[in-house]
């Protein structure tokens, strides 16, 4: 399955955004999907994983509260709704499917088998 990532833009602190996952080849129905995020010099990590249809969520103790990860299955997209922005959520948001691993509260990427191209997203004071 090919992912695609979209939404991304430049947005104030305190902001919101809505990030789309959206897949070719395949459907997102059903599957386990992970949203991560890389900012300059970092390693990149995982922001929110759902496995939607046990109504398993996980997200990062950094974005608890502030984000949510959704589903439609009409459309067949996955969501991360990003609300009270701040500069240091910066960085290329790539949503990914696979499996959810979460290891210590962390949220890992070794599970996840397809990764689509990324979307920046950039806060701004």
């Amino acid at each position: 399955v090919q992912l695609q990532a979209s939404g991304g833009g430049l947005v104030q602190s305190g902001g919101s955004l809505t990030l789309s996952c959206t897949a070719s080849g395949s459907t997102l129905t059903g599957r386990p999907v992970g949203w991560f995020r890389q900012a300059p010099g970092k390693e990149r990590e995982g922001v929110a994983c759902g496995v939607f249809n046990m109504n398993f969520l996980r997200y990062a103790e950094s974005v608890k509260g502030r984000f949510t990860i959704a589903t439609d299955n009409d459309t067949d997209t996955v969501y991360l709704r990003m609300n009270s922005l701040k500069l240091e959520d910066t960085g290329v948001y790539y949503c990914a499917a696979g499996q959810c691993v979460v290891v210590d509260g962390e949220i890992k990427d070794d599970g996840m088998k397809s990764w689509g191209k990324g979307t920046q997203v950039t806060v701004s004071s």
